[in-house]
């Protein structure tokens, strides 16, 4: 775009919303036939090259991923900077919806801006530090009991049973 800024979003199957792909205005369900193939059991699915927009053109990447949470369901992903591969597009996406996640956590569950009388800019701070500080250790407690990478009692423990040689020995 003219300010090389470029845009990374999950698009809404809608059908008042078209998109021009082979000189053609196709809605993303229309592409998605028109693209699809049987991709067996990969995640990504194929990729496509658009333009969209009405006075000025603007060229995009959608590449459609397969919804793990609906069977038989994809998702499509929009991308302005059409020389980023797919699986890029897909993990910086990922990395958003992780923070978005972060802050519906912390505003539903830890009571970010809910629990806090204050008007002075320190006491906002303080309280956000505080709820991010809650969201840490229940990220830390809920990735011991969760994570097997994170069994380092196990580990501690075979070191101990592995007998060290000593110098004079080795």
């Amino acid at each position: 775009m003219e300010n090389n800024l470029h845009v990374i979003c999950m698009l809404k199957k809608m059908s008042t919303i078209h998109y021009r792909y082979n000189g053609k205005q196709i809605d993303l369900k229309g592409l998605y036939k028109s693209v699809f193939k049987k991709c067996g059991r990969a995640k990504i699915l194929p990729s496509v090259i658009v333009e969209f927009g009405k006075e000025q053109p603007v060229k995009g990447k959608i590449v459609f991923v397969r919804d793990r949470n609906k069977k038989g369901q994809w998702l499509a992903i929009l991308s302005t900077d059409i020389n980023i591969e797919d699986n890029e597009i897909v993990r910086i996406y990922g990395k958003r919806w992780d923070i978005e996640v972060f802050f519906k956590m912390c505003k539903s569950f830890l009571n970010l801006a809910k629990e806090f009388q204050g008007r002075s800019y320190d006491s906002m701070i303080a309280h956000t530090t505080i709820v991010f500080c809650r969201y840490i250790m229940l990220a830390v407690e809920k990735r011991d009991n969760e994570d097997i990478r994170t069994f380092w009692i196990l580990f501690y423990e075979c070191c101990d049973e592995v007998k060290d040689i000593q110098y004079i020995e080795a």
